[in-house]
């Protein structure tokens, strides 16, 4: 099994290169660009789709011929703005010149050639959860919005001492409709940045049994079982889930063990 927690590679170009490869699954590819204001990156999706999140900061986007001129909603992911997304299909070069300092974040999965590059509606806020439980959510990409072949795209904000991918739940079978096979990446952000959370990735026969302190910056990989995480009082938590799989629907089982949450909470 790869390593689950994996750490920013220095502070500037790209910092995450996620593979399926190097991930050791099938799926989901997940890069991470710091870029200075005027500079610029840019990749070959190749076989792969992609959607482009300006996490932060603005720039000038763009697919093989197509310009989409400067996006960019907000300067910190912790505006709780929602952010603009650029969607991009396989067989296509993107590129992108940073107009401010920014972070872009490159999600990628199979493309089968079923949607035309174009900038994607923003998403509208909504919050999940009660009590300590309480999350907000922005739906990027998710299954009610047909924009993507494979790829599955949200983030979640979660306040200081709360949390979120809970009760704890699994997407690890190819069995529609009571639960589909997605592989997940986490990528996190803190505030302030100092601060830390806690993700647990476990299956149910033990298997696999991580419990991981994520720093700003990191990305936690879930290829299989559950995957809560929570934060401690005094920090702010989000992060941004990448999924994807031999389908495009998000079906899932809670732990059988706390599935009394998610129930007495649905009443």
């Amino acid at each position: 099994m790869a390593d689950l927690l994996r750490k920013p590679q220095g502070e500037t170009g790209k910092v995450h290169d996620i593979t399926p490869e190097n991930a050791q699954w099938r799926y989901v590819g997940f890069g991470l660009y710091h870029l200075k204001a005027g500079e610029q990156a840019g990749e070959e999706t190749g076989d792969r789709e992609c959607i482009l999140v300006l996490v932060e900061g603005k720039a000038e986007v763009s697919a093989d011929d197509q310009a989409f001129g400067e996006l960019g909603e907000r300067m910190s992911v912790f505006e709780g703005t929602p952010p603009q997304s650029v969607y991009v299909p396989n067989g296509t070069r993107w590129a992108a010149k940073a107009t401010t300092d920014c972070v872009i974040a490159v999600c990628t999965a199979p493309g089968h050639g079923g949607h035309p590059a174009r900038v994607l509606p923003v998403p509208s806020s909504e919050v999940r959860g009660k009590g300590a439980n309480t999350r907000h959510i922005n739906a990027i990409a998710m299954p009610d919005a047909d924009v993507a072949d494979s790829l599955l795209v949200t983030e979640v904000f979660t306040p200081q001492g709360n949390w979120s991918s809970y009760p704890p739940h699994r997407h690890d079978e190819d069995r529609e409709p009571e639960i589909t096979y997605l592989e997940e990446t986490y990528y996190h952000r803190l505030n302030p940045k100092q601060g830390f959370a806690v993700q647990r990735v476990f299956t149910e026969d033990g298997e696999i049994d991580e419990t991981m302190a994520v720093s700003d910056g990191d990305v936690v990989l879930v290829p299989k079982g559950h995957h809560p995480c929570g934060v401690p009082y005094g920090y702010d938590l989000y992060y941004l889930n990448v999924m994807a799989g031999p389908v495009r629907k998000w079906c899932f089982r809670n732990h059988p063990d706390h599935d009394w949450i998610f129930q007495r909470d649905s009443q």
